[in-house]
């Protein structure tokens, strides 16, 4: 009787950690495409000169040089991620002004002090800890007595074709992963996000609906984007040969037909949830 592998931390957050490193230039290159949801969260976490900002899960620091910005002169900004080459690359495209300071850490066990900071970001981050509880335990210890934390998550199933139409094609092609990944939308659902966050500690749970579009010549620049954000799909799809890249972006056409436009291009919607809550 053959047994069922079990769910492997460590192996996962090392894939993610490889994968976002080897996309981490193309990543920060895609920022503009989710620049609307930075800023619908950054507006949130009502940024002002003077405040300490923690940036969980940074990548190339696009939430934290924009922060560094609005808590000058004499705030101070964290930017923390496990994937060590996103954040040198974040690093290599700050000014001088906007240059967080950057921590290779895990978000589950931070190596931060008790209370030292005002404000906690996260965006598009929370799904891909294995041991979401942890991270969310970590971000409360770190912020002082009525600090927020402040994130964002992908909406439910059937909200964002963005990521979903690249999800069906690796179900198609693929086949079925021998241990289940968490998935990215597990936290779409505002009841399941408002109870998560308070039974964390966290209270005054705040949610708000973000949408927004990106737009695509084609669908290989659909299918090229899709592998600049997710790294650990990026990571493990680096293992398989050139005609099962060929066959994913053959049916990324066929998945994109719906959300065709009048340039011949194809216009892609999201839904994400923006949760601020107080410690």
């Amino acid at each position: 009787m053959t047994s069922t592998p079990s769910f492997d931390t460590r192996r996962f957050k090392d894939q993610e950690r490889r994968g976002f490193n080897r996309i981490a230039t193309a990543y920060a290159d895609g920022a503009g495409a989710r620049a609307a949801l930075a800023q619908a969260l950054l507006d949130a976490a009502a940024l002002a000169p003077g405040l300490r900002v923690l940036d969980l899960a940074s990548g190339p620091c696009l939430l934290a040089r924009e922060a560094a910005g609005r808590v000058a002169p004499d705030g101070l900004v964290v930017a923390s991620d496990l994937a060590e080459g996103m954040l040198a690359e974040g690093a290599r495209r700050a000014a001088e002004s906007q240059r967080p300071v950057c921590v290779a850490a895990d978000a589950e066990r931070l190596c931060l002090p008790d209370g030292g900071f005002d404000r906690v970001l996260a965006g598009l981050a929370l799904f891909l800890f294995p041991h979401p509880e942890r991270a969310l335990a970590e971000a409360r210890r770190v912020l002082r007595p009525g600090g927020r934390l402040v994130l964002s998550v992908w909406g439910a199933r059937g909200e964002v074709p963005l990521i979903e139409c690249a999800l069906a094609c690796l179900a198609r092609v693929l086949p079925p992963p021998r241990v289940a990944r968490p998935s990215v939308q597990r936290y779409g659902d505002a009841a399941v996000l408002h109870d998560t966050l308070a039974a964390a500690g966290f209270h005054g749970v705040e949610l708000l609906p973000c949408e927004f579009t990106c737009r695509f010549a084609d669908a290989a620049a659909y299918w090229n984007a899709f592998l600049s954000l997710a790294g650990g799909a990026a990571e493990a799809l680096a293992q398989h040969p050139a005609d099962v890249h060929a066959r994913l972006a053959a049916e990324a056409a066929h998945e994109l037909a719906p959300y065709r436009d009048a340039g011949g291009g194809y216009s892609v919607p999201a839904r994400t949830l923006i949760a601020s809550a107080r410690r």
